[in-house]
């Protein structure tokens, strides 16, 4: 089972590929720690990614390649993983489609205004980066970090209107990357407004359903 999670800006992926992980007993693959795992080495290839990186700019598609090639090899893959952040792109898609078989594709989705929202409301303190919410998952003092007391801030492009661009650019790249997939007959679509904490249970049956075969969409999980 090689599962790979779409999802816009503060959908939420990252959390249900965490939750997937252990439901379904493989790994959760993202590119974002296979690219600081890497740069924690010693070698010219942490090197390369260590420069791109701190200048801003984007590894190459053949570095992540290289990098989710030695990945997926890897004992605890031998029953599939679930792979986040990657591709973004048709053209990335089709170099992965070389590498390894997918067989699942969750294109995880919410309201417009549900993702500006909780994107909106986050902030982060400025040393242990740990993420707290205006609303949501507020810190005991007002702009002061529960677990080391420094200031909290909020990052430029979680302001709303910045969130509104980021979404609209999602929107542009992924289109043909998801058709790539629905024409393959891989994709379905999940819709989560709620928070995961208030329906964990049901995500976790309606995909498990999913993939067993019982249903062929999924749609909105209340």
């Amino acid at each position: 089972m090689k599962l790979l999670f779409l999802g816009s800006p503060g959908v939420g992926k990252g959390t249900y590929a965490q939750v997937m992980t252990k439901a379904l007993n493989i790994p959760h693959i993202s590119t974002g720690d296979l690219l600081r795992n890497e740069t924690q080495k010693d070698t010219k290839l942490s090197k390369e990614i260590e420069e791109t990186m701190n200048q801003g700019g984007l590894v190459s598609d053949k570095i992540l390649l290289q990098l989710i090639k030695t990945r997926i090899k890897e004992e605890d893959c031998e029953n599939g993983f679930i792979l986040d952040g990657f591709p973004r792109t048709k053209n990335q898609a089709e170099e992965l489609g070389k590498l390894t078989g997918i067989t699942h594709v969750l294109n995880f989705k919410a309201n417009d205004e549900v993702i500006i929202e909780r994107l909106s409301g986050r902030i982060i303190c400025k040393n242990c980066k740990t993420i707290f919410h205006k609303t949501g998952n507020k810190p005991k003092i007002e702009n002061t970090c529960d677990k080391c007391g420094s200031e909290l801030h909020q990052r430029e492009d979680d302001k709303p209107e910045s969130v509104k661009k980021r979404l609209k650019i999602y929107k542009e790249k992924t289109e043909p990357l998801i058709t790539h997939y629905n024409d393959k007959g891989l994709l379905v679509e999940i819709t989560i407004n709620k928070p995961i904490s208030e329906i964990r249970e049901k995500v976790i049956l309606e995909i498990k359903s999913y993939l067993e075969g019982k249903t062929d969409k999924i749609g909105e999980i209340k």
